[in-house]
């Protein structure tokens, strides 16, 4: 029985631990996050407090798996909401992880700061591997020998900025993980094998990226989705400033959503932060395969909201627009009415796509948004045979002919699609760069309406047939 339980635990995968960076603010916690990634996905600054929300990624770090939470400076809450919400959030994160990396800057040395933070670790009862960062060089080597005051054992010796002592600190984890894993055998004994344990492989998950003004709800309506306050909200402008990642099973729907940073004309943006939480919200559309714009239904399709609609469409991701604060709407039958109209009109580039009233605040509306972003996304991927194009395309030509510049017929031969995600189409025809523009819009909105692609935007090339090389063998 007992080597029965032995091979159990041996065909159980290893679990996956996961570490919290923790610290005051500017030690070096978001540069560690991306070095342990292995990318740059967090905002990093000499300006102390840029990270607010807590980020999770996966890490590979030797030959350990793990998951890394890079936090907000855990400093003393000031006496504003947003500094009581920020280390509410950071101890969120802590209370998820099963161990954490407290880092001091080894460069300025020990600060009562670090003191008090050091003290609240070890009420909370979980394994702590000290780092003193930016060790490297003479100047921090002061700093690292005053970290040992800490009482949390031997400091690991860091550079996060150029990777030193990387080793060193994968030996501590390495060991910290082999002790969770010996506490969780101990508390969790392995069942006999046996029973309907593994399922079907689980759905890949809709990356969706919320986007829009600042102040128009988005970390409500994604805190609302996870039924729990993960991301910071409040009245002020400008709260979000990383596009962080969250992932969610939404009505049955497997999602990994980006919240992003609010993003205002080009022209207001001088802050060398906020224009680097544009930047990471334009990076989070790109990986994106559905953008939610979420619109302020009091002000929408202001010149800032088109231009991020056109954004997401130019960047060839499906568009669903989204109405925040319908809740605050009166007469709601004839103002949504009227706002249908205006979105044809005014983004005419996703030309019937999704137009969803939601309230991030009372939850109405997003099992309707949830439906539309699922349905934003089979568009998105849909394929259609070439028979079935060709067919269509021979009635519309034969319903509206293309012109015939300079007394020569432009004749549309074939049609194919040549992938999906956008849904991308070439058409072979002669004198394709004499063909104008207005007919390839028609046949564009022809496809929406055929194959139901509204929303989705829609790339359409006109190509020659190649020419002859008269130096071929002739048949």
């Amino acid at each position: 029985m007992a080597r029965g339980r032995k091979k159990a635990r041996e065909a159980l995968p290893r679990l996956s631990p996961t570490f919290a960076i923790v610290g005051r603010p500017n030690v070096g916690k978001s540069t560690l996050f991306n070095r342990l990634v292995g990318r740059g996905v967090a905002l990093v600054d000499n300006q102390p407090g840029v990270t607010r929300d807590y980020r999770e990624g996966e890490a590979h770090l030797g030959g350990l798996s793990f998951k890394v939470i890079d936090t907000a400076g855990l400093d003393r809450a000031g006496p504003d909401e947003l500094s009581g919400s920020i280390r509410k959030a950071t101890e969120q994160a802590l209370a998820a992880a099963d161990a954490c990396m407290l880092l001091v800057d080894a460069k300025s040395g020990v600060l009562p700061p670090d003191r008090e933070i050091a003290d609240f670790l070890r009420r909370q009862s979980k394994p702590v591997i000290l780092v003193a960062n930016k060790s490297d060089g003479r100047a921090g080597d002061t700093g690292y020998h005053d970290a040992f005051e800490l009482g949390l054992g031997e400091p690991v010796r860091l550079s996060a900025a150029h990777g030193d002592g990387l080793s060193e600190l994968c030996a501590e984890m390495e060991r910290t993980a082999e002790e969770l894993a010996s506490s969780r055998e101990a508390a969790d004994p392995v069942s006999e094998p046996g029973g309907n344990d593994v399922g079907d492989a689980p759905e890949s998950p809709i990356r969706i990226a919320v986007v829009g003004r600042p102040n128009s709800g988005k970390s409500s309506l994604i805190n609302k989705v996870l039924g729990h306050e993960r991301l910071l909200t409040g009245a002020a402008p400008g709260i979000t400033r990383d596009a962080v990642s969250v992932s969610a099973c939404w009505n049955g729907l497997p999602v990994e959503i980006f919240d992003t940073a609010g993003m205002r004309k080009r022209a207001r943006v001088v802050e060398k932060v906020e224009r680097m939480s544009v930047a990471d919200g334009l990076r989070a559309v790109r990986f994106a395969e559905v953008v939610v714009v979420l619109l302020d239904a009091a002000k929408p399709f202001e010149s800032q909201d088109l231009r991020i609609a056109d954004l997401a469409e130019r960047e060839g991701r499906a568009v669903v627009v989204a109405l925040n604060k319908w809740d605050l709407v009166d007469d709601k039958e004839s103002r949504l009415r009227e706002l249908k109209r205006d979105f044809e009109f005014a983004l005419p580039q996703i030309k019937g796509g999704s137009l969803a009233a939601v309230s991030a605040l009372t939850g109405f509306g997003l099992d309707g948004l949830c439906d539309d972003i699922r349905e934003a996304h089979r568009r998105w991927r849909l394929r259609i045979s070439t028979g079935i194009l060709n067919r269509w395309l021979e009635e519309a030509v034969e319903a509206h002919p293309p012109p015939a510049p300079g007394g020569r017929r432009i004749r549309l031969r074939y049609m194919t699609q040549a992938k999906s995600q956008p849904p991308t189409f070439v058409v072979m025809c002669s004198y394709p760069r004499k063909l104008p523009e207005s007919y390839s819009r028609y046949l564009s909105n022809g496809l929406r309406t055929e194959f139901g692609l509204g929303g989705t935007p829609i790339r359409l090339h006109f190509r020659s047939r190649p020419e002859r090389n008269p130096f071929s063998n002739r048949a």
